[in-house]
């Protein structure tokens, strides 16, 4: 008799990685200075593809647009976040000089020496 035959179309293991992926690269352009993927700034991304012969500009592409709106929307953020910075530091300071004069005040309502004591701590010329 013939050996039973079995067959295999389901047994396949699929394994996969789950570590960092390394931009090839990345390490090369961070260390000059330069966006860590080739397709995040500079002229191959921000520059058009094409022009007219004539050497009217192109029309913006969408992804031109978005980058720039992108852009815009974070410089706005950044500039309120510096200025919430700003006032936060200038309610600090105000606490502070607060504080001091509280601080001031309290010490002024302290007893003052007399007599004897008094004629003491005057500085002797």
């Amino acid at each position: 008799m013939a050996a039973p035959i079995r067959t295999l179309c389901c047994s396949a293991v699929r394994r996969f990685s789950t570590s960092c992926r390394a931009a090839a690269g990345e390490k090369w352009r961070k260390e000059h200075g330069l966006a860590r993927s080739g397709s995040e700034y500079g002229p191959l991304t921000d520059l058009p593809d094409w022009s007219f012969a004539d050497g009217r500009p192109a029309p913006p592409m969408r992804g031109h647009v978005r980058r720039k709106e992108e852009r815009e929307s974070l410089a706005r953020r950044i500039v309120m976040l510096n200025s919430e910075v700003d006032q936060g530091m200038e309610v600090w300071q105000e606490n502070q000089e607060e504080a001091k004069r509280m601080e001031e005040h309290q010490k002024s309502l302290l007893l003052k020496p007399k007599g004897k004591l008094l004629l003491k701590k005057k500085p002797r010329r």
